[in-house]
């Protein structure tokens, strides 16, 4: 269906385009043979049989070939009683070229054949600049549907066959060569790569892939070679999510949007009355009628309403576009607009500014060994534990680089932790029932860090080495490393920070100590944040919801917007109005930047469009006509398109401002 859209519009741009040039190739010989034009270069052409003919035969060529498109777009706009712009330019080419004809048998001045003709010419241009302009601005479903490849190889029997993608169903099982596009989301059973999901996700560095990892269709794949299993093809695909959600964000309607189209639909109705007004004036003004005539239709064309319904649409297309490429999805528009007011973000702890798991995060000695050895001697002694906490000690081991030593005679425990010698020195590592059976006092220094982080809610294990003990590790949900960098730059922008937890009150100051929180909610249960966020809002805050979409879907919902964060490739979650793909705080601090800018442009467009007829109209009407100051019909067209063209630049300076430097 996106791909039947895209082309449409590309149906539509080539349309104005060719009846662009077929119409100015005809207007040649109506301005060579209006007199009008050669009255004022003072030139004549070759006079011949039939020649007096030629504005009459050229200009109706014109008016049914040309203008055909626009007595269209009236009927179709007058059939949904939503008159706009087309019934305008309708109206106007249709007075002026009926008046023209009429004064080929009845005497009522001179016709307006040339003016009909550079009018229409110069609104096929218009609208040809305009409709390149809104492809290029809206083109983010024609990108996504572009990155599925046509064919996928399927293997059957151990036989590969190229099928269409289309007929890729779950439980297949596909061939991926290196360089390869993924054909639909599936999980790794044979082969090792890394994939490109820069254009799916937002990730800027490609993602390993192995063994039990999954796929997202439309990535790329790298050097290696993958055999997957489809669990999702065609509609049920994220990248297949992601085009409905674009579409949806592009479809829905802001409060701006509703403004603008009340504000073009009052401009029509007064440019009717307006343009009736100023023919019934100027004829009783004792003006020819071909004068009043022209005054009327330039105000028909100049208050054509196109560049008012362009301020809005085309801004959110490209918004959209552009976070959609680094993997912040709007679903809602009005959650986006309202993004850009908020007095105070909410952030779920577990998962959203933690990693939601077990990690190092305080290390200290007795100073007989340094960290990397405590680290190399603890993770060797856990080298075959499966316990959560012997995972995160070796996960530290291997983020510092520390290489491990083979450990023998490993024994687990029970309840106090594992043992097992690591070269020629016996290793243990416990909690305090170790050291409690070990009867081995802590030194002061170690003493005093394990009192200060039980205080904080962290786990505290210690090492011992040959008897004593030689080292501590604190390990509680580690901090992502982006959190800090989120919440300082939400800070910057003047955008308070609170935090709600399940968990207890040292772990949730502890959190919120680290990250420079001021207001944080400790042991809240799931079912009780949206009463916390209600509350914020009642105290007349305006409030945003960031978790992960599932356990705070309440809350998310009951915010004023809800920011689902880390959904992967889950786009289905309906209690958020933006999904961030990826598990990074900082892609909030992108939605309330592109939400401030996205309505700078908004309001810049409604600005240029309201104020530019509130200065041409006056002057398409005649106001200035005493002091020899008129615009004709066909300046009037151009003055239009102009506005239109200027509103549709302005909305791509979006792009200036690049996802990159959104956080």
């Amino acid at each position: 269906m996106e791909r039947h859209a895209a082309a449409h519009e590309q149906h539509d741009v080539a349309e104005f385009r060719r009846r662009f040039w077929v119409t100015l190739l005809l207007m040649v010989p109506v301005l060579l043979y209006s007199p009008d034009i050669q009255g004022w270069l003072g030139f004549a052409p070759p006079a011949f049989a039939g020649s007096s003919w030629v504005p009459l035969l050229f200009g109706s060529a014109i008016y049914l070939y040309g203008g055909i498109l626009f007595l269209r777009g009236a009927r179709s706009e007058l059939a949904a009683r939503t008159p706009g712009m087309m019934t305008l330019v309708a109206l106007a080419i249709t007075i002026a070229y009926l008046y023209s004809v009429a004064t080929e048998f009845l005497p009522l001045g001179m016709p307006l054949y040339w003016e009909v003709s550079t009018l229409v010419v110069v609104m096929l241009l218009g609208h040809w600049i305009e409709l390149r302009a809104i492809g290029r601005a809206s083109g983010a479903l024609a990108e996504l549907a572009a990155l599925l490849p046509d064919t996928a190889e399927r293997l059957t029997n151990g036989e590969v066959e190229k099928v269409p993608v289309a007929a890729l169903r779950p439980g297949d099982r596909v061939l991926i060569r290196p360089g390869g596009q993924v054909p639909a989301d599936g999980k790794v059973t044979e082969g090792e790569s890394s994939v490109n999901e820069a254009l799916v996700t937002g990730e800027s560095r490609p993602v390993p892939k192995a063994p039990g990892s999954t796929v997202i269709a439309g990535t790329v794949n790298g050097s290696g070679s993958l055999r997957v299993l489809v669990q999702h093809a065609g509609e049920e695909t994220a990248l297949a999510g992601i085009m409905r959600l674009v579409a949806e964000a592009q479809a829905s309607r802001s409060r701006a949007q509703a403004l603008a189209d009340r504000a073009a639909y009052w401009l029509v109705l007064v440019a009717i009355g307006g343009g009736t007004l100023t023919l019934l004036a100027w004829l009783a003004l004792g003006q020819s009628p071909a004068f009043a005539l022209e005054r009327s239709v330039a105000v028909f064309v100049i208050a054509c309403p196109h560049a008012l319904g362009l301020a809005i649409p085309l801004v959110t297309a490209i918004a959209t576009t552009l976070s959609a490429r680094r993997g912040i999805l709007v679903r809602e528009r009005l959650a986006l607009e309202r993004a850009r007011d908020l007095d105070v973000v909410v952030f779920d702890k577990t998962g959203t500014l933690t990693r939601g798991e077990h990690g190092v995060v305080n290390l200290a000695t007795d100073g007989r060994i340094s960290e990397e050895e405590a680290l190399e001697l603890a993770a060797a002694a856990e080298g075959d534990s499966e316990h959560v906490l012997a995972r995160a000690i070796r996960q530290a081991a291997v983020a510092r680089g520390v290489s491990l030593p083979e450990a023998r005679e490993f024994a687990a425990l029970p309840g106090r932790g594992v043992r097992a010698r690591v070269g020629r020195r016996e290793v243990q590592v416990g909690g305090p029932r170790l050291l409690e059976t070990l009867e081995a006092p802590l030194p002061a220094a170690l003493r005093e860090c394990a009192r200060r982080w039980g205080q904080e809610g962290k786990s505290v294990i210690a090492l011992v080495v040959d008897g004593t003990p030689a080292a501590l590790f604190a390990l509680a949900d580690a901090i992502r490393p982006e959190s800090r960098e989120a919440v300082r730059r939400l800070q910057e922008m003047g955008v308070r920070v609170a935090m709600l937890t399940g968990d207890s009150e040292d772990v949730a100051r502890w959190v919120a100590a680290e990250l420079g929180i001021e207001e944080y909610f400790a042991q809240v249960l799931p079912e009780r944040k949206a009463d916390q966020v209600r509350a914020l809002k009642e105290r007349g805050e305006r409030v945003a919801m960031v978790g992960d979409g599932i356990n705070d879907a309440p809350a998310l919902a009951t915010a004023d917007v809800g920011i689902a964060i880390g959904a992967g490739t889950d786009v289905a979650i309906q209690s958020a109005g933006i999904i961030l793909v990826r598990n990074d705080p900082r892609d909030v601090v992108g939605v309330i930047r592109l939400s401030r800018a996205s309505y700078r442009k908004m309001v810049q467009n409604l600005a240029w469009a309201t104020g530019y007829n509130v200065v041409a109209l006056p002057l398409a009407a005649g106001v200035l006509a005493p002091y020899g100051i008129v615009l004709p019909p066909a300046v009037a067209a151009l003055l239009m398109s102009a506005s239109t063209v200027i509103v549709a630049l302005n909305a791509q300076l979006l792009r200036v401002r690049q996802p990159d430097h959104w956080r």
